[in-house]
């Protein structure tokens, strides 16, 4: 079950409009609305912790691994980073469409590879000129 679907269940399993959720949170209504529909998903963990508090659940119940790579991607390189591993997990999810893993092996596979492309960016830095380093 995707983000969108999870947050909804949980809000109407609450009671709460979208318009409650979001003066809970300190959100706009339009913002509830849009992660609903998944048209955005939040970029901090720090959203999911506050949805989550809210609603009474735990943030893991909210978001997958997956969704946890990206968003850990956000925080630690910004939204380059955050959409090279979406890129990466979304290509590597390709790989099981019919195979028969388990969706324990498939998290640690992603993470894996979530490792390997930290490593690689790391790695690489040194090869970046100076004057583009952060």
């Amino acid at each position: 079950m995707a983000f969108k679907e999870r947050l909804k269940e949980a809000r109407t399993n609450k009671g709460l409009t979208q318009e409650q959720l979001a003066k809970q949170v300190n959100m706009t209504a339009r913002t509830i609305q849009n992660y609903e529909l998944g048209s955005r998903k939040p970029q901090k963990y720090e959203v999911v912790e506050k949805l989550a508090a809210a609603l009474g659940i735990t943030p893991d119940s909210l978001i997958s691994n997956t969704d946890m790579l990206i968003i850990d991607a956000h925080e630690k390189g910004g939204s380059n980073s955050s959409r090279d591993v979406k890129d990466l997990v979304s290509e590597v999810s390709g790989l099981f469409a019919g195979g028969e893993i388990d969706d324990s092996e498939k998290d640690e596979i992603i993470q894996a590879l979530n490792f390997a492309y930290w490593d690689a960016k790391k790695k690489n830095k040194k090869y970046t000129p100076k004057k583009y380093q952060k």
